[in-house]
């Protein structure tokens, strides 16, 4: 997670710790997704003129994706947030995947405690693991917080919560604050440097913060190149040009 006192941090100290992350491809086909556009044409989008609304979350929990994305990657001067790039709208889109939803998993018992390096044992697929984490999250600040959810707390609160959660020290009842965050922040970070197709990453604006030329194919001739940046604006798959 990225602390918003990110505003007290060098501009270059974001983009290159956005610059270290890896690009991880999303698993699955999303839905709702419009055919490619003629290669160079940019088509207008649809939800510059109507707000997404989603499917699969619910108006509490979209609530707190929404207040969530936009703590854990804030919009500042280097770059756009998660929220203005539509990281919002791309979770929920993936959890209505089979990926998601666990049905391309391995989700057969006995489900154990194991150590990291052989990765996930537990029963709940990713789409569970953020609903129940969700709630229990919103469970936990309405007692903490006089009955206020996750969505209508301070900004320094709600990082407070997060940052607990990183370490594993919220208590959560029904699920690990740390399993629910690290999975919500893959999430976010998926959805921050995906292709736009897939609902975030809107006008390639996270790709243009790192420098990433998305898929031109002239970009080899660049990959041993260290002391220039690439000339070119990002391409998505598309076609279209930032």
């Amino acid at each position: 997670m990225k602390d918003d006192p990110d505003k007290t941090l060098p501009a270059l100290t974001r983009r290159r710790f956005f610059q270290g992350l890896t690009l991880i491809p999303v698993a699955a086909a999303l839905p709702g997704c419009a055919p490619g556009d003629a290669p160079g044409q940019a088509a207008p989008r649809a939800d510059a003129v109507t707000p997404y609304a989603p499917q699969f979350f619910t108006a509490a929990e979209w609530a707190f994706v929404v207040a969530a994305c936009d703590r854990l990657i804030p919009s500042d001067e280097v770059g756009p947030g998660a929220v203005e790039s539509g990281v919002p709208e791309f979770l929920d889109r993936h959890m209505q995947t089979p990926y998601a939803a666990g049905d391309i998993w391995y989700m057969q018992g006995p489900f154990l405690e194991a150590p990291s390096e052989f990765g996930y044992q537990g029963k709940l697929a990713l789409r569970d693991i953020l609903r129940v984490g969700i709630g229990a999250f919103d469970a936990q600040c309405r007692a903490q917080y006089q009955g206020k959810t996750f969505a209508q707390l301070s900004h320094a609160e709600q990082e407070a919560l997060l940052k607990a959660a990183e370490s594993g020290k919220l208590e959560l009842e029904g699920i690990s604050s740390k399993l629910f965050f690290s999975n919500l922040l893959g999430e976010v970070k998926n959805g921050y440097f995906a292709d736009p197709k897939y609902g975030a990453n809107k006008d390639m604006g996270a790709w243009k913060m790192i420098g990433y030329p998305g898929m031109r194919a002239d970009y080899l001739d660049w990959i041993g190149v260290r002391d220039k940046a690439y000339p070119l604006p990002p391409v998505d798959l598309a076609g279209r040009r930032g």
